[in-house]
């Protein structure tokens, strides 16, 4: 069912922060990845909005008082204004957090590529291959608390802006690849996580724990 645009109210300083989740395209149950992200968010005391259509970025003002937009988007096409509008709010101070298929969304668009860091290119070994997720920087915020960690999944091999701060990554033999991500886009905070493609997945500790981590980092 499609979310409709709703809209949100000037806040105080006393009040919650306002974050959107854009879910939709091909797979990857996103509306249900949503609501797990949902759940962390409104822990963290947000105001959380979600939709499936593109055509919520064209609200201007619900995209000037947004303080997070998050993906959960794979393939898929986007207009030219939903693109400028959702650019133009990163790069005023926006946070953006992107999960798993979300960096290969879009696939023409290089300015959205440029903006998340990176594009997907395949998962050698297809969906069940056992790897190691090391941590490489502790010290960063979205890092908080986390220890190196075995997934069974799809493991991602992207193309990547060298722009990008690797906070996790894993080994294709001697080839480092980023996992997650941080970088800046203008005023923005961009986060991006390549785990997430099942719902398994999603609700492991480890990942549940850097999404909440990435979410509230990038939305300061």
């Amino acid at each position: 069912m499609e979310h409709k645009p709703i809209r949100i109210q000037i806040r105080s300083r006393y009040n919650t922060k306002n974050a959107l989740i854009l879910y939709g395209g091909e797979g990857h149950q996103p509306l249900a990845v949503s609501e797990i992200l949902s759940e962390l968010l409104k822990k963290e005391k947000f105001s959380v909005q979600m939709s499936n259509t593109l055509d919520i970025l064209l609200d201007s003002h619900l995209m000037k008082h947004l303080d997070l937009i998050v993906f959960t988007w794979t393939r898929g096409t986007i207009k030219k204004q939903q693109l400028n509008s959702l650019l133009r709010a990163i790069k005023g101070g926006t946070g953006f957090v992107g999960i798993h298929a979300s960096v290969g969304a879009f696939r023409s668009e290089l300015k959205y590529h440029e903006m998340i860091g990176g594009q997907f290119l395949s998962h050698p070994g297809g969906d069940n291959v056992t790897y190691k997720v090391s941590i490489i920087d502790r010290l960063h915020p979205t890092m908080k608390g986390m220890n190196d960690f075995t997934v069974k999944t799809e493991k991602y091999y992207m193309l990547i802006d060298p722009a990008i701060h690797i906070t996790a990554a894993t080994c294709f033999g001697s080839v480092l690849m980023p996992v997650v991500w941080t970088k800046n886009y203008g005023k923005g905070r961009v986060f991006y996580n390549a785990l997430g493609h099942s719902l398994d997945i999603v609700k492991q500790l480890e990942v549940l724990q850097m999404m909440k981590n990435g979410m509230v980092w990038a939305a300061k």
